[in-house]
């Protein structure tokens, strides 16, 4: 994927997603701990780990959904804080009844209005349901039931909800869980793809570590505290992946 190495003025706004000294304790347990990156617009950065190292918790903070010490500043290219972006957020898997007859037109345009759907369903908005399903390569599922689709439909689904309003900062928690390589492959490209046409940030948990490798243009590997961060064949090549995954990838 690898967009842009230095940090560049852009049309999109946003330029970096710091996270700064971010600590969160659950009674008197340390899940993370003085943690500290930064996340720029254009890029995928990956947060690598092994079970328990905090990821999920780590996006969770930065979300706002639990309490943490430190801060999360969004911030220009020129180093204007920013107060509030939009946000996307794509979690590892969608509770829902798979009975319920939810359709996938009904289940976006729930997201888009605080109305029952069924008064929501004009024309404009039906064309806006269409072109974000086409954008995330599930044109055609607008009729489907949510608890007929595949692993693969389903993500791309919940990707096209997560791109409304279009995002300054995409958030990924184990997008692909489940879902086959070509499923796999594809996710990635639409990923690229959005960023490329978007310059949005691209913050992703992944357990796929070749992909993270070939896909990423950061990587922070994380056990409660960031152990290390650089580009892919920084990461992967270092003696705390190896010693955290004993030896795994050979890059």
């Amino acid at each position: 994927m690898r967009h842009q190495n230095e940090l560049q003025p852009c049309g999109c706004g946003l330029c970096n997603v710091e996270i700064d000294h971010l600590g969160v304790r659950r009674g008197h347990d340390t899940i993370l701990e003085d943690v500290s990156f930064t996340a720029r617009c254009g890029e995928l950065t990956a947060l690598i780990g092994v079970n328990g190292a905090g990821k999920t918790t780590l996006l969770k903070a930065i979300l706002g959904e639990i309490p943490h010490t430190g801060q999360v500043i969004y911030a220009t290219h020129d180093g204007q804080k920013l107060h509030k972006i939009n946000i996307g957020y794509v979690p590892q898997k969608l509770d829902f009844d798979a009975s319920s007859p939810v359709s996938v037109a009904d289940f976006l345009l729930a997201g888009r209005t605080n109305l029952p759907v069924w008064l929501f369903g004009r024309n404009k908005d039906r064309a806006a349901i269409h072109e974000a399903l086409a954008l995330c390569g599930a044109q055609g599922l607008e009729r489907r039931m949510l608890g007929d689709l595949s692993g693969g439909e389903l993500q791309r689904v919940m990707l096209a909800q997560a791109l409304y309003p279009t995002p300054e900062l995409l958030i990924l928690d184990e997008p692909i869980s489940g879902v086959d390589n070509v499923g796999s492959e594809l996710f990635y490209r639409l990923i690229g793809e959005l960023i490329r046409k978007t310059h949005m940030a691209v913050l992703m948990v992944s357990h796929d570590l070749d992909l993270m490798r070939r896909e990423a243009d950061h990587v922070i590997l994380l056990k409660r505290r960031v152990i290390r961060s650089g580009t892919p064949e920084e990461v992967f090549s270092s003696e705390e992946y190896r010693t955290m995954f004993g030896g795994g990838l050979d890059v």
